[in-house]
């Protein structure tokens, strides 16, 4: 029986089943091979409010490479002595202004993508979370990533979301919240 070959150093891995892999033609592309593997760990979720019987989420714009605004849920790095609860909170209330407590999780999503100086595996913990205050505003991102943020009706929320793996954790929380889309 045929002994498989062991993986070579410095190889890169491959991203999950199912996702596909963009070969763009510039430089980055052709040293990601080459690229060191970070790995990043991040929280956020789905902040919902109820008006006049409708469910809204709160969510946040920003500008990609190309310069499209892109709809996105609100997430961002776990801190140190965070767990992912504390940091799914801690950054709806950065991004957008609402102070939210969390119902229960949504789910955990993983992804690849190449940066300048490196590939990142990052994994994303989704929470579903009940908004409790605030008012919605990015003035207190501190990096400023967010340019805008807006209530969105949980109803069309998979549709405006930018990622797919997003467009996922947003039919999970009209599925919990019993909203048909």
């Amino acid at each position: 029986m045929p002994v498989p070959s062991a993986p070579r150093p410095g190889s890169v891995p491959l991203p999950p089943a199912g996702a596909s892999l963009r070969q763009r033609r510039d430089s980055v592309a052709h040293r990601a091979p080459h690229l060191p593997v970070s790995n990043e760990t991040s929280a956020g979720g789905i902040a919902v409010r109820v008006e006049d019987g409708v469910a809204y989420a709160a969510c946040i714009g920003r500008r990609n490479r190309a310069g499209r605004l892109e709809w996105c849920l609100p997430k961002g790095h776990i801190e140190e002595g965070e767990t992912p609860e504390i940091a799914a909170v801690r950054e709806v209330a950065e991004e957008t202004g609402i102070d939210a407590e969390i119902i229960q999780p949504l789910g955990i999503i993983d992804y690849w993508f190449t940066g300048d100086d490196r590939r990142v595996h990052k994994v994303v913990h989704h929470y579903l979370l009940e908004a409790k205050g605030g008012i919605i505003t990015t003035e207190n991102d501190p990096d400023h990533e967010a340019e805008v943020a807006r209530w969105i009706p949980v109803s069309t929320l998979a549709q405006e979301l930018a990622y797919p793996n997003e467009r996922k954790m947003a039919t999970a929380a009209a599925r919990l919240l019993a909203i048909t889309p």
